[in-house]
């Protein structure tokens, strides 16, 4: 069963013509099942198809919400064909940043990398390794499978990062570090980005004791971004999940960036820095803003806990 290869059209290397989609649709046309999607409706009935049809492998070319876009349609799609084991998967860079297939390997001209992934994949006998996910739900009952949550700060930046035009992995770095060098001086920047949001989190039963935080992270990757390995210990246990909140400000917070970029654990009292089963985390009001894979939605409250465990190609 050759491999099927889920192309998102309005990902950020992939809405124009390019080295890159070139060579996805030449992957198309030598053994690679291709689908070309451009909205939520077509990637469902693309996953419904897989389904169907079991292949050994899928490969979602896109960025980091297109994987999680893609996983999630995946998921619902073989639960609904009687629970079938899933097929190994591989993530094509196609996105600005493609922060998850970072951190399982990918280096170079995305062009280059994406032939090498798709080689691997049409050879059912290529390595793989664990990847384990997150599922996260809302208080609407929708669950989605990802990879990287990220409430307060993580939020805010995003939203920093759209309005500046979502311009990649450079413009996203002088973003970090201008928050980063305001944070010293308690600057506009710092404040908008850096300040406690109320929250309430509670792992496995246990409620922790801070009413408002800065920082809200869950992770199944240990980078979350330009080095940022604040999950320093995600992938540790896969039946649990890496869950590091702050209620530190701006000032407080801000000049930790190099313990984050070095991967060790923040310093200060009122920390959550835990692996949970079960995470719940109840946001600041209605509609508060949360990011799943570099996708921006809102909810109350949300459930987190370990999704399935990927058997991911890697070139």
């Amino acid at each position: 069963m050759p491999p099927h290869l889920v192309v998102n059209l309005r990902a950020g290397r992939l809405g124009r013509d390019g080295p890159l989609l070139a060579a996805l649709r030449r992957a198309g046309s030598d053994g690679c099942i291709l689908h070309e999607t451009g909205s939520l409706p077509e990637l469902e009935a693309a996953s419904q198809a897989i389904a169907e049809a079991r292949p050994h492998t899928v490969l979602f070319a896109g960025g980091d919400g297109s994987a999680m876009a893609g996983l999630t349609a995946l998921v619902d799609a073989y639960a609904a064909h009687d629970g079938a084991p899933l097929p190994r998967v591989g993530l094509v860079p196609g996105g600005t940043v493609s922060t998850v297939a970072r951190n399982y390997g990918f280096r170079g001209a995305p062009a280059a990398y994406a032939a090498r992934l798709v080689a691997c994949a049409t050879d059912d006998a290529s390595p793989t390794v664990p990847a384990g996910t997150l599922r996260v739900v809302d208080d609407a009952g929708v669950a989605r499978v990802g990879f990287i949550f990220g409430g307060g700060l993580v939020a805010r930046f995003f939203e920093l990062y759209e309005a500046d035009g979502a311009r990649g992995y450079a413009a996203a770095a002088r973003i970090v570090a201008r928050v980063f060098a305001s944070s010293f001086v308690l600057g506009e920047a710092a404040r908008r980005v850096l300040t406690p949001s109320p929250a309430k989190i509670t792992l496995d039963g246990d409620e922790q004791p801070a009413r408002a935080y800065s920082l809200v992270v869950a992770a199944t990757v240990r980078d979350l971004g330009l080095g940022m390995r604040v999950t320093y210990r995600a992938g540790e246990d896969p039946a649990r999940v890496h869950v590091v909140a702050s209620p530190l400000g701006a000032r407080a917070l801000g000049p930790q960036m190099p313990l984050v970029l070095l991967g060790l654990r923040l310093l200060g009292r009122g920390h959550v820095d835990a692996l949970a089963r079960v995470t719940t985390i109840e946001l600041a009001g209605a509609g508060a803003p949360f990011i799943l894979d570099g996708d921006l939605f809102h909810a109350e409250r949300v459930t987190i806990e370990p999704g399935p465990t990927l058997q991911l190609v890697i070139a």
